[in-house]
């Protein structure tokens, strides 16, 4: 057993949720941690160490619901390219988004011009109101950058999206070019990190190309 307050704990926590704010998050939601009830670290010869933890979220956007779930995450000996394995498994139901995914959606393919923006939130702190989707999916394409880089040592947080660019396609995705910067609590580097993020109300986000650049301390 760890103390909730052990360091590496809250790291694996980060990869949990990150994980788990990709495959569930979107224009519409953004899950983050509000409680690491337990953790318990287990160690697997010559595999590495495995992580299983009890979790609180809530949904940025639904303040007052929170829901539980479990997570084990595996981090691989000696391997720094190896992303770590990560379950998860929420009890409870979280907030439906259909209503908001199909407005912002429908919003997003009638402009007539494609969609750039720069530095959300701003230097105070704010984001505005019209952004928030397009913040909130860069919030779910982060918790893909923290899931395949995350080590056992590192923390990833995303401090901002410095720019993003809509992409015209063809097919009926909407597409994204993000650069974020990421911040590495452990280090305290800031890292820019390009990606390119698919959207669509059926399918959920997809991170198609990601790209670490070099970052400034």
């Amino acid at each position: 057993e760890l103390p909730p307050s052990h360091f590496p704990a809250g790291r694996a926590a980060a990869v949990a949720v990150g994980y788990l704010r990709y495959l569930r998050g979107g224009p519409g939601r953004g899950l983050e941690l509000r409680a690491l009830r337990r953790a318990r670290r287990q160690d697997i010869d010559d595999v590495g160490h495995k992580y299983c933890l009890e979790l609180e979220l809530e949904d940025v956007l639904d303040k007052g619901r929170t829901v539980s779930c479990t997570a084990e995450v595996l981090y691989h000996l000696g391997s720094k390219s190896t992303a770590p394995d990560v379950q998860v498994t929420v009890q409870g139901e979280l907030r439906s988004t259909e209503e908001a995914d199909k407005e912002f959606y429908n919003r997003i393919r009638s402009l007539e011009k494609e969609l750039v923006a720069e530095n959300i939130p701003d230097s105070h702190g704010n984001v505005p109101p019209e952004l928030e989707p397009i913040h909130l999916l860069a919030w779910a394409a982060s918790g893909y950058v923290t899931w395949q880089n995350s080590t056992e040592n590192t923390k990833f947080h995303l401090a901002q999206v410095k720019h993003v660019k809509q992409v015209k396609r063809s097919d009926e995705d909407l597409q994204f070019d993000y650069v974020l910067l990421l911040h590495e609590m452990v280090s305290q580097e800031v890292i820019p990190w390009e990606l390119s993020v698919l959207w669509h109300p059926q399918r959920g986000a997809r991170v198609s190309r990601e790209r670490r650049q070099p970052g400034h301390a």
